[in-house]
């Protein structure tokens, strides 16, 4: 096992792609945070992130995996990677029996615009989901999204991580399936998951000028606080943006939903769980739009 897992991270390294043990028959990664940093090794000039540590030396790889089960991660901002992930549906009940999958959605996705499902390099997670791996565009520099593609498609390129091939979880292992290199990702889809569908869609609301600029200044400082937050303070910054913002939403400058795609891609590119943004972001919303509502009745 040992020996598997290492030589998936020793491959991975070998296409140029930085690598990063996650915690063994898990997916978090296995590195400590900046609260219990030890300031010694990578760190002793301060405490290095993640994505910062993510490593293609042989070296490093050996002796990061020559004694523990680590799975392996791909950091795919620093390999130059955009990664479609496409999932399953997480609870399958009677309700949720007619939801589509990733897989699904994506294709629906190429045939509205026309374009045929792309040939690349292509992983089969351990749920049973796709992850399809592309080259970035030249000179782009890209975060993460959760959903803006559509349902249970997600990307994963700066701020973000995949699980490679080789690594296994309680749920399964995850596969090469298609072994092709990856492709540059598609010009159709790369303007879809850009954030500039954010600042378009607040042109379209319906509101006076006066009110539209103030809502619109809060937005782009509150997105750009948490895009900003250090570690340690993400969260509670995500949190205090979401209030803040949630007023907007109240007195109808600003529509939920171009809110929260904001957020969540904000949250998602400084290395949250999507989980964690949507979570704290709607109890951020839920909380100023009560309050606000009230205040504007009174």
């Amino acid at each position: 096992m040992n020996r598997h897992l290492l030589y998936a991270a020793l491959d991975a390294a070998e296409h140029g792609w930085a690598v990063l043990p996650l915690r063994p028959g898990d997916k978090p990664p296995a590195l400590h945070g900046e609260g219990v940093c030890p300031g010694l090794g990578d760190c002793a000039a301060g405490h290095r992130k993640w994505e910062e540590r993510a490593t293609i030396d042989p070296d490093r790889i050996r002796r990061a995996w020559g004694s523990l089960l680590f799975n392996v991660g791909i950091a795919t901002g620093p390999s130059g990677l955009v990664v479609v992930d496409l999932d399953m549906p997480k609870h399958k009940t009677n309700s949720s029996a007619d939801t589509p999958d990733g897989v699904t959605t994506f294709t629906a996705l190429c045939e509205r615009a026309g374009q045929a499902i792309p040939t690349t390099r292509t992983v089969r997670t351990a749920s049973g989901g796709f992850h399809l791996y592309f080259t970035t565009p030249p000179g782009i520099r890209l975060g993460n999204t959760a959903g803006r593609l559509g349902k249970h498609i997600d990307t994963r390129a700066w701020g973000g991580y995949v699980v490679a091939p080789g690594s296994i979880t309680r749920t399964g292992t995850y596969a090469v399936v298609d072994n092709t290199a990856p492709v540059p990702l598609p010009d159709w889809l790369y303007a879809l998951p850009t954030p500039r569908q954010a600042s378009r869609a607040l042109t379209a609301v319906p509101s006076s000028a006066r009110a539209s600029s103030y809502a619109t200044a809060g937005f782009n400082a509150e997105t750009a606080s948490v895009r900003a937050a250090p570690e340690g303070e993400r969260n509670a910054t995500l949190l205090r943006a979401a209030r803040a913002l949630g007023r907007f939403i109240a007195w109808g400058d600003l529509p939920r939903s171009v809110v929260e795609d904001a957020l969540q891609s904000a949250g998602e590119c400084i290395g949250l769980p999507p989980s964690q943004c949507r979570s704290t972001i709607r109890s951020g919303l839920d909380w100023s739009v009560a309050r606000n509502q009230r205040r504007r009745t009174a």
